[in-house]
C-alpha cells in the first residue's frame, strides 16, 4: 500500500525543492546522502549506494567460479616489490 502527499515545491536558497515529511524518511529509512534519478518525468528518490557496496559477494561469486584470476598475469613480469613478504 502506497501513501500518496501532494505538496509544493518550494524555493531553498539558489535552488528549489521539495520537503519530504518525517513519516515518509521513517518509512523509507532515507537519511543523509541520496540519490536522485530522472525517470519518465518522474523524479526518483534512493538512498545512496556505498562506493564498493556489494563487491564482497560479487568477489565471492567470482571466485565460485573460477573467475578470479588476472586478465593480464602472462604479461605481468613480478618485482621485487611482488616478491617480498609484507607486514601488515
Amino acid at each position: 500500500m502506497s501513501t500518496v502527499l501532494k505538496t509544493r515545491i518550494v524555493k531553498i536558497g539558489n535552488s528549489q525543492g521539495v520537503r519530504i515529511p518525517k513519516l515518509f524518511l521513517e518509512q523509507t529509512k532515507l537519511h543523509d546522502d541520496v540519490e536522485l534519478e530522472v525517470q519518465a518525468n518522474q523524479i526518483v528518490i534512493r538512498s545512496a549506494r556505498h562506493g564498493r557496496e556489494g563487491w564482497d559477494a560479487a568477489f565471492q561469486a567470482m571466485a565460485e567460479l573460477g573467475d578470479d584470476q588476472l586478465l593480464d598475469a602472462d604479461t605481468v613480469l613480478p618485482t621485487a616489490w611482488d616478491e617480498d613478504e609484507w607486514a601488515w
